[in-house]
């Protein structure tokens, strides 16, 4: 079975121009199949704040109200998703820039709970088949974090959420290695210390580390993820800090691995 990469970047690399270089850097080295998925970051908020839309956020998660997917098409599936497609295209990477709704890829439903979030989308079905004609051909998806629901209506999706079902609709045809690759080095058992990274981790390990309050806020959806991947025959799952990418891709020890 061959093996395919299938990468996550985090909003706070992109924000960082350096470190944004450098991980594209090692990226586009990996001769393996590879795909990315990007988050955000902080220009939607900052593009919001300068059109005088209010970013409106409960529990780290940004409300999507119509003003605000306005900014976050512009942001994601433009400036962000095409100024990496362009990068990677100067490293002699041929990616092709994608939301859910190009190709089909990714289909959504606006999600439903106690609290109105707008425009924020739940993945329903990955097309799989059309990813895989995608990379057939030699190309290598960057696929922003955005949806649709099949009537018409872009949605606002999780990138962590979209790595992970990403992963998991692929991983029927190829031995999968997902990577959520981010600021710090690893799960950490105090914020505050890089050293402190939890090398491997169960799902047993995961409930009782969230029972003690190790693991927290933005950590518990990304770990939520994660797992959900490794159930549906994901092979590995890393979360890493961006600039240990290349040791994970040549298998190297780093970052926190995670077991069923």
């Amino acid at each position: 079975m061959k093996k395919i990469f299938v990468i996550k970047i985090g909003g706070n690399v992109i924000d960082d121009e350096t470190q944004l270089s450098s991980f594209l850097d090692d990226f586009s080295k990996i001769k393996e199949m590879k795909i990315l998925i990007h988050g955000g970051g902080k220009i939607a908020t900052e593009l919001s704040k300068q059109l005088g839309i209010e970013s409106k956020m409960i529990d780290g998660r940004r409300i999507t109200d119509s003003e605000t997917l306005k900014v976050v098409q512009m942001v994601y599936g433009g400036l962000i998703n095409k100024n990496i497609v362009a990068k990677l295209q100067g490293r002699k990477c041929n990616a092709i820039g994608l939301t859910g709704a190009d190709g089909n890829i990714i289909l959504a439903k606006k999600r439903k709970s106690e609290i109105d979030y707008g425009f924020v989308g739940d993945v329903k079905k990955v097309n799989a088949e059309k990813i895989f004609s995608i990379l057939n051909s030699g190309l290598v998806p960057v696929i922003a974090p955005l949806t649709h629901n099949g009537k018409g209506q872009i949605l606002n999706t999780n990138a962590d959420t979209i790595a992970a079902a990403v992963a998991a609709a692929v991983a029927g045809k190829y031995n999968v290695t997902l990577i959520y690759c981010f600021e710090k080095s690893g799960v950490l058992r105090n914020v505050e210390d890089e050293n402190s990274v939890i090398k491997r981790m169960n799902s047993t390990d995961y409930k009782k580390h969230k029972a003690e309050g190790i693991i927290s806020k933005g950590m518990i959806p990304k770990l939520d993820n994660a797992f959900d991947a490794i159930k549906k025959k994901v092979k590995s799952v890393v979360i890493c800090h961006s600039k240990d990418l290349s040791k994970v891709a040549s298998n190297k020890k780093v970052g926190t691995r995670l077991e069923k």
